[in-house]
């Protein structure tokens, strides 16, 4: 049976004046995945969430949200409560304290007074800010703030999830304990968008990624997919001995992409056309011809390079 899909767009696009920010974007997430969105600045991701999420209309085309249309020109207000949307320029107030700002934003969302408090407590003990409930907000630290303007997103128990830039700033501790919410809130059958120029936390997060560039969608699959066709496979490999005759001898095999040498660390970094078998194969050959290789292992190129590269591909 197919996967019910959260989001779905049909040639979304979004034109300022002469400027088209989005142009006919389709756009398919599967219930219950985090997707990411990458791309340069200008590339059309926050006016992309922006539409998803009703802050703004698009010029043309539909999105459906778990199937019903976002239709313009009405509130949406049933379809909005499946909706949180955490834009990167979200105001805090900095005078109230963090559970009166939460209970707040609950009041808007109408969440009722009886199991108000208790949501409440739920998202403060999520987002790890139990201890900071009557604290001023004037006084978090930047981490801490990005963690409250999560849970106020997230108050109403929405099915769907926008953020974009959330970790814009943030040190790599606040990183990794941002990382962790929405690794929770996945668990809970939360379907996540989120657009971040940190890749690596992409990497570590994402299902599934689009890369938008001048307001097409260029590429959008599955991070496995994308590493499978973008991604060259690397070797480290080190050796004990002369490393001119471990470079000579890879040269020579036809499946070797290209080599980068490092004379100090006598390492030669790989970049290999073959599988695991052929890289074993390449490892079992060294070893027989009497290289005394001691380190051989195999990684491959990291989301930041794919996207470089995708990115003069585009440019080319």
């Amino acid at each position: 049976m197919a996967t019910e899909l959260a989001i779905r767009t049909e040639g979304l696009t979004k034109q300022f004046e002469q400027h088209i920010a989005v142009n006919g974007v389709e756009l398919q997430i599967q219930a219950g995945e985090v997707y990411g969105l990458i791309g340069p600045n200008g590339a059309g991701k926050t006016t992309l969430i922006q539409m998803l999420a009703s802050a703004e209309e698009p010029s043309t085309g539909e999105i459906y949200i778990h199937g019903d249309r976002l239709r313009r020109d009405q509130s949406n207000s049933q379809l909005k409560k499946r909706l949180g949307y955490l834009p990167d320029d979200f105001p805090l107030y900095d005078d109230l304290t963090v559970w009166d700002y939460l209970d707040y934003f609950a009041r808007l969302y109408r969440i009722d007074r009886t199991k108000r408090k208790q949501r409440l407590y739920d998202v403060l003990d999520l987002v790890q800010l139990q201890t900071k409930q009557n604290s001023k907000i004037a006084g978090l630290s930047r981490g801490m703030k990005q963690r409250l303007s999560l849970a106020r997103t997230i108050i109403h128990e929405p099915l769907v999830l926008l953020l974009d830039e959330p970790v814009s700033g943030l040190d790599p501790i606040a990183r990794v304990q941002f990382r962790e919410i929405i690794k929770t809130l996945q668990e809970a059958g939360m379907t996540v968008l989120i657009s971040s120029h940190v890749l690596s936390d992409l990497a570590e997060l994402c299902s599934s990624v689009g890369i938008m560039e001048l307001g097409y969608l260029v590429e959008s699959c599955s991070l496995n997919s994308l590493y499978q066709k973008m991604g060259k496979q690397q070797i480290a490999i080190s050796s004990l001995g002369d490393l001119d005759a471990l470079v000579a001898e890879l040269k020579v095999n036809s499946l070797v992409d290209d080599l980068k040498i490092n004379h100090e660390t006598k390492q030669v970094k790989v970049f290999f056309q073959g599988d695991e078998l052929e890289a074993a194969d390449l490892l079992r050959h060294l070893v027989s011809i009497g290289l005394p290789i001691n380190d051989f292992h195999c990684t491959q190129e990291d989301l930041e390079t794919i996207f470089l590269k995708l990115g003069h591909q585009q440019a080319s």
